[in-house]
């Protein structure tokens, strides 16, 4: 018990008073959450697809994050000139709690044979609550501690967004632009939501053996702390992959998919941590399922005159 109110505790002031350290999620499985960070990529791939994960952060340590995303976009290009999508993450962390939602909108600009560059902005909210529970009970109100409280604000990113037409993609984003404080700044615990910044890549090289080998890299920095992800996955006939994921100065991952039917696709991870608390946590795993819905072809419609029938 005093094990969870420690760690809770340390979440707690790590993430209070008006924090400003990176504090957007970390996800293994990042090459199929692009839209979330980057809204400059929503839509630009063919069809209506629906992505969620759930990740959980330092198994067995107590307070550590629990993670939920929900991505859903659509290529819109046969009815509008834009694509649109919508975002939703929840994580629990501690005593904290924080949802985010964004409705996305993406152009994307036909640049001839070379590819397709999508200029996007996401616009939703950021709610952020801690209902903390300290321990031990006291008569007297400690002034310095954290109370319960909830609040929503305004949230805002964008992003552009390159998809080569040689099997490679560059982006290049921000989130949290608007930098909204949630809650009220002159009390303890407040929640101010940093700017962030990414920069992100890949590129496939197609039918190496039964299967092609595609990268990933993932670089953000809120200009306090930069991490980064480099991703390397095999995929073998379109219907299951295996890969690895290195986090600088974090965690190493193994990864594994499989498409049991066409246009589904499941994935796992499991991480194996390299930071102090690889002594107590037995690792974070995550679990992501996709599936895409692809419109019919439009039909050609053809007329001829009664007398050449």
């Amino acid at each position: 018990m005093k094990r969870v109110l420690l760690v809770s505790s340390l979440f707690t002031v790590f993430l209070g008073n008006v924090a400003t350290a990176q504090q957007d999620k970390l996800i293994t499985h990042f090459m199929y959450d692009k839209m979330s960070l980057n809204p400059g990529e929503t839509g630009i791939d063919e069809g209506i697809c629906a992505t969620t994960m759930y990740r959980n952060q330092w198994d067995k340590v107590n307070g550590a994050p629990n993670s939920a995303v929900l991505n859903v976009a659509a290529n819109l290009q046969r009815y509008i000139p834009v694509n649109v999508g919508f975002s939703f993450f929840h994580d629990a962390i501690g005593f904290n709690r924080q949802n985010n939602l964004l409705l996305n909108v993406s152009y994307p600009l036909e640049l001839g044979a070379a590819g397709t560059l999508g200029i996007g902005v996401g616009v939703g909210m950021i709610n952020f609550g801690m209902n903390p529970d300290w321990v031990p009970p006291t008569t007297a109100i400690d002034p310095t501690l954290p109370v319960g409280y909830s609040a929503t604000n305004l949230d805002l990113n964008f992003g552009l967004y390159f998809k080569g037409a040689s099997d490679y993609y560059v982006g290049v984003s921000s989130t949290h632009l608007s930098q909204s404080i949630v809650g009220d700044a002159t009390l303890p615990g407040a929640y101010n939501t940093a700017r962030h910044y990414y920069l992100m890549g890949g590129k496939t090289f197609k039918d190496i053996g039964p299967g092609d080998i595609e990268t990933n890299v993932l670089v953000r920095t809120d200009l306090v702390k930069l991490s980064a992800d480099i991703n390397a996955r095999y995929i073998w006939n379109q219907k299951a992959y295996g890969g690895l994921t290195y986090r600088v100065s974090d965690a190493v991952a193994v990864m594994l998919g499989y498409r049991p039917i066409n246009n589904l696709t499941i994935g796992y991870s499991y991480d194996i941590s390299l930071n102090r608390l690889s002594s107590v946590s037995r690792g974070s795993h995550e679990i992501m399922v996709k599936y895409c819905y692809y419109l019919p072809p439009v039909p050609i419609q053809k007329s001829k005159h009664p007398r050449w029938l």
